[in-house]
């Protein structure tokens, strides 16, 4: 694990040295969205864009973490597997946002979501996530937190997926998905930086009491092809996306966020 940690600790720091140039922030840079062609057959992440209608405690809705969670962790992909990656001229890897209404949406292999406790879908966009999903899609849904935006977004996928033929289950430690690169033996609570230099580090709940516990929960096909993974009660996203800022934020979430996601991206490929 020591070797691990370093070699992506030495990732970081040169990550930490290329952005300085660029100085990207969520939302900065303004929606990219996917071509009808992807500009080649290497793979990229998809972030999905859709509508708030509730606002959460420090969210901004489809664009927290967008693009530099997705850029950084398909460079860590690259860098760590033989993967691979889509790239810009500028080498660069690629980052997408795709409406549920685009037809884009069906090249692409995985979509992301943050804040999804804010959203709400249409009735072309239940149609549509539906059939990305049941031909194949692989959809991961992260930075939730608390009662309220559970409710919320499991009442959203439930018009998406019956509940009665494709029900939420917890996701048991020994899944395969979690054993695809690295050992995962446990689900991390990363919480987000601001909310971490608020409170010393001495904490990771963003919701105290009601978002104590960490929930990895999915929504399987019939043949037990995971569709729809949720990390609730937590926010993987940003320790891919602030990797390079705080070394002792980057020491306490940043490994785990990426065996997490690494493996996660993995599984969605070969399954």
């Amino acid at each position: 694990m020591l070797g691990w940690v370093t070699a992506l600790a030495l990732c970081a720091a040169a990550a930490a040295a290329y952005a300085q140039g660029f100085r990207f922030r969520e939302g900065s840079l303004g929606a990219r969205y996917a071509p009808p062609q992807m500009p080649d057959a290497s793979f990229v992440v998809c972030r999905m864009a859709y509508r708030s209608v509730r606002m959460e405690p420090m969210g901004i809705g489809w664009q927290t973490e967008y693009p530099v969670a997705e850029i950084n962790l398909t460079t860590r992909l690259s860098e760590l597997t033989k993967t691979r990656v889509s790239r810009d001229h500028d080498g660069r890897p690629n980052h997408f946002v795709v409406r549920l209404t685009d037809d884009a949406l069906f090249n692409c292999p995985l979509v992301i979501a943050s804040d999804v406790g804010s959203l709400g879908f249409g009735p072309a966009e239940i149609e549509r996530l539906r059939t990305y999903l049941l031909k194949g899609g692989f959809l991961w849904v992260d930075d939730f937190w608390g009662t309220l935006a559970w409710r919320q977004w499991s009442t959203e996928i439930a018009k998406v997926l019956s509940p009665s033929q494709f029900p939420i289950q917890d996701v048991p430690l020994d899944d395969p998905m979690l054993r695809t690169m690295f050992d995962v033996t446990k689900v991390p609570q990363i919480t987000n930086i601001q909310f971490w230099r608020g409170v010393g580090g001495q904490t990771t709940s963003e919701r105290g009491v009601d978002s104590r516990d960490v929930h990895l929960r999915a929504i399987r096909d019939d043949h037990g092809r995971i569709m729809v993974l949720m990390t609730h009660n937590t926010d993987v996203a940003d320790s891919w996306e602030r990797e390079g800022e705080d070394p002792g934020f980057f020491y306490q979430f940043s490994p785990d966020g990426y065996a997490l996601g690494i493996n996660v991206l993995l599984h969605a490929l070969t399954h």
